[in-house]
């Protein structure tokens, strides 16, 4: 009788103990903070149209209330986390997209944009990017506010 068992290849996991992605050579560490790969992150999604901003509504009320404080700037890591490891990364996004876009194209561009962002700066590799769609911008909606203040165009 043959063997019929299947081996699974093993679980790509991220350590969440770990806070910094170290990149060993022979001649050194380069330590990447969780706070740079976010701001990668954060950056590469703001990029892809379709993106109005990132954040659930109470993130997006405090960046709100922040611009208004004189000399506070606005946070490109808002609705994004991370977990960094030593070789790998994982990024959770939580975003605000724009009325009439395909959300599953909006979706593809972000995973693409922050995969290559992130791998090509940091060297780490990019296990997963989760994307939470926590709402929908229409138009004329809140337009006498700018949209997000740190997205680039």
């Amino acid at each position: 009788m043959a063997d019929t068992t299947t081996t699974k290849a093993p679980a790509r996991t991220v350590s969440a103990e770990v806070t910094t992605g170290a990149l060993a050579t022979g001649q050194g560490t380069t330590t990447i903070a969780d706070t740079v790969v976010q701001k990668i992150a954060g950056l590469a999604t703001r990029e892809v149209p379709g993106v109005y901003a990132l954040g659930g509504g109470a993130a997006r009320a405090f960046s709100a209330i922040r611009e208004r404080i004189p000399g506070a700037t606005a946070s490109v890591g808002q609705g994004v986390s991370v977990e960094v490891g030593e070789k790998q990364a994982a990024v959770d996004l939580q975003i605000v997209v724009e009325y009439g876009v395909a959300i599953a194209d909006v979706a593809r561009s972000i995973r693409r944009n922050v995969i290559t962002g992130v791998e090509q700066m940091t060297a780490l590799e990019v296990v997963e990017v989760n994307i939470s769609v926590a709402d929908l911008h229409l138009p004329g909606e809140g337009d006498d506010q700018t949209p997000d203040p740190a997205r680039v165009q």
